[in-house]
């Protein structure tokens, strides 16, 4: 059993579809007015049915007032680090320190490729998102003096100036599911930020990849609890009859966010489904019953 004692988040992830793109911003009001954390929109430049999500985001955070917002995840071979530095507290900034970097190292190769990037190895992207944090974090770094220089193998950096300096400290949500990038998130994310459909085994994985990130935050120093769990239900949905975690009777929902909360540590629970009862209901019903449960476990 694994609590990391995080409070307790709650969003949405909203399919970014160009058709739909009235419904997509509705949707993300709907979760900011419910009362929920998180918005959320998956980032895929080289489908051309869906909207570009930096520009969403943009527009999102002009439409809300409390909720947080970020990709789930973006695309990184797609989006340069120093420009994604600056994109990042850019928003930051306008959106009075509203927005998080939800960040992955890539996937769907052939799209990647035909947008024009660079097709790497697994094990080449995974390296590159390492360094491509580094650069972000340092172009964020604005006490230190001088221009940031970076010189590795797949970024380089000479003097670029430092800054804009984002209105609170972003926090770096990794997608990862395979060993590598496991051991990334471990040693240099803010968050994990999986989905749980994607997970080899579902909840049963859980123990399994949290201990590979536990092993490289405490290989880099850090305590494990430096990195918050989150968790995408792409299949949530209120249904008579229990299906799986977070889809069946919305009265089972609390004690199963409760349940993974105190035994795997995930403490940001994000669903899909782009419905807008579910979203209400979940933040009207779901999140304080389940805060509930979970202070009071943590209590005794």
């Amino acid at each position: 059993m694994t609590d990391y004692g995080h409070d307790l988040l709650f969003g949405s992830f909203i399919t970014p579809a160009a058709a739909g793109a009235r419904q997509a911003v509705e949707l993300a009001v709907t979760t900011d007015r419910s009362g929920l954390d998180l918005v959320t929109f998956q980032d895929h430049p080289y489908q051309a049915a869906l909207l570009d999500t930096s520009t969403l985001l943009a527009y999102v955070a002009a439409r809300t007032e409390h909720v947080h917002i970020s990709a789930n995840v973006t695309s990184f071979p797609l989006r340069p680090p120093a420009v994604l530095a600056r994109a990042a507290a850019s928003l930051d900034i306008l959106s009075g320190g509203r927005f998080e970097l939800g960040i992955g190292s890539g996937a769907f190769w052939d799209g990647i490729a035909a947008m024009g990037s660079r097709r790497l190895t697994a094990g080449e992207a995974v390296e590159a998102l390492r360094e491509g944090i580094t650069v972000i974090r340092e172009l964020w770094d604005t006490d230190t003096r001088g221009g940031v220089r970076h010189h590795g193998r797949f970024y380089e950096l000479d003097g670029a100036k430092r800054g804009p300096r984002p209105a609170h400290d972003i926090a770096v949500w990794v997608g990862a599911y395979k060993p590598r990038m496991l051991a990334l998130t471990g040693a240099l994310g803010d968050g994990w930020l999986p989905s749980i459909e994607y997970l080899p085994r579902g909840a049963d994985s859980l123990p399994e990849m949290n201990a590979r990130i536990d092993e490289a935050a405490a290989s880099a120093g850090r305590s494990p609890s430096a990195v918050r769990r989150l968790m995408n239900f792409l299949g949530a949905e209120i249904s008579p009859t229990s299906r799986g975690l977070l889809n069946g009777p919305l009265t089972a929902w609390p004690e199963q966010i409760a349940g993974l909360a105190l035994d795997h540590g995930i403490s940001a629970f994000i669903i899909g489904g782009d419905d807008v009862t579910t979203i209400e209901r979940f933040g009207a019903e779901v999140a304080p019953a389940a805060r509930e449960l979970v202070a009071r476990e943590r209590g005794r």
